[in-house]
């Protein structure tokens, strides 16, 4: 498997989640309630899985080869990737902000908690396929196969190391999961 390849399979489980998370913040805007632990484990997949895992594997080692292999930081899509994952944490801080204050049956935070939500929801959609279409082909292009194992094996190596063994695994089914219970 290629490094795009390993992060094209983490963007369809990000994308399914995304669709769980669409079914929920409408749940959250119309005043019916969800289980509180269900929102704190997408907040947790949000944190943990998308910016630690996914962003991280990009961040610490994709977007440098890149930038060895010639393809520019600024005025690039790399700065563009970097400025989006920076947006997305804070609509993320801003969620678990929002939503202590969700049990107090709000609804200008149930507003404002859809709001970000859906703000979140289309700026990592976008962002997917930004990577999808137009950076990972890049990457496909200008890295050398040797540089592509040296990524696979520094992308299992953060999994093992800042995720812990086996969460990664543990992610995915909680995907599996709350897709079965929401459906997506």
């Amino acid at each position: 498997m290629t490094p795009t390849q390993v992060l094209k399979a983490e963007h369809e489980g990000i994308l399914t989640m995304l669709g769980v998370f669409e079914k929920i913040r409408g749940i959250v805007a119309s005043s019916a309630s969800i289980p509180a632990q269900h929102l704190d484990e997408i907040l947790v997949f949000f944190k943990e899985f998308i910016d630690t895992c996914h962003h991280g594997k990009e961040e610490k080692f994709l977007f440098p080869a890149l930038q060895n292999a010639g393809v520019p930081r600024e005025g690039g899509p790399i700065g563009v990737m970097l400025t989006e994952h920076e947006t997305g944490r804070k609509y993320v801080r801003q969620m678990r902000e929002i939503k202590k204050k969700l049990s107090a049956k709000s609804s200008e935070a149930r507003s404002e908690f859809a709001e970000t939500a859906g703000n979140y929801i289309e700026l990592l959609r976008n962002h997917i396929h930004k990577e999808n279409t137009v950076l990972f082909q890049i990457a496909d292009k200008v890295l050398a196969k040797t540089e592509q194992n040296r990524l696979v094996e520094q992308f299992n190596r953060l999994e093992r190391e800042e995720i812990g063994e086996g969460r990664h695994e543990s992610f995915h089914s909680l995907i599996d999961t709350l897709s079965r219970t929401y459906g997506s």
